[in-house]
C-alpha cells in the first residue's frame, strides 16, 4: 500500500472479498459494518468512510442463494427418497424448513460476497475516454 501525504493508505487494504462477505464487513477496510438492517447496505463504511451508494447487487445474490439452498435442498430428499422411501408429508416438512433456513442464513454473506466481488472488479466504475 502507499501512504498518502494525512499518513494514511490511498489504496484500499487487500481483504479477501470471500473473508469479507461471509463476516459481513466493509470489503474496502475490512473492519466497519456493512449492514445496517438485515440486508440494508450502510450508506459510508463508518471506519474507512468507502461511499456504497453506488454499488448495486440487485437480485444476483438471492438468485445463487435460492439456487444453493434448492439444489442441496433437493438433491438430499431425492437421495433421501432412493434411499430410504419415506412418505412425502415427511420429507416435506423436513425440506420446506430447511430449505427458508439456508436461504435467510446464507442472503446476508451471499450478499456480502455480491458487493465485494463489486467493489474488487471495480464494476459500474468506466474510465471514459
Amino acid at each position: 500500500m502507499t501512504e498518502g501525504p494525512t499518513g494514511q493508505s490511498s489504496q484500499p487494504a487487500r481483504i479477501d472479498p470471500i473473508r469479507a462477505g461471509l463476516l459481513c464487513r466493509c470489503p474496502n477496510c475490512g473492519e466497519g459494518r456493512l449492514y445496517a438492517g438485515f440486508l440494508k447496505v450502510v450508506d459510508r463504511c463508518e471506519v474507512c468512510a468507502f461511499d456504497f451508494t453506488r454499488l448495486n447487487t440487485g437480485d444476483g445474490a438471492a438468485i445463487f442463494i435460492m439456487q444453493i439452498s434448492g439444489g442441496l435442498v433437493v438433491f438430499s430428499a431425492l437421495f433421501a427418497m432412493i434411499a430410504w422411501n419415506p412418505p412425502i408429508w415427511l420429507l416435506l416438512l423436513i425440506a420446506m424448513p430447511l430449505t427458508v433456513g439456508l436461504s435467510v442464513g446464507l442472503m446476508r454473506p451471499g450478499k456480502g460476497v455480491m458487493i465485494a466481488l463489486q467493489m474488487r472488479n471495480k464494476a459500474g466504475q468506466h474510465d471514459h475516454v
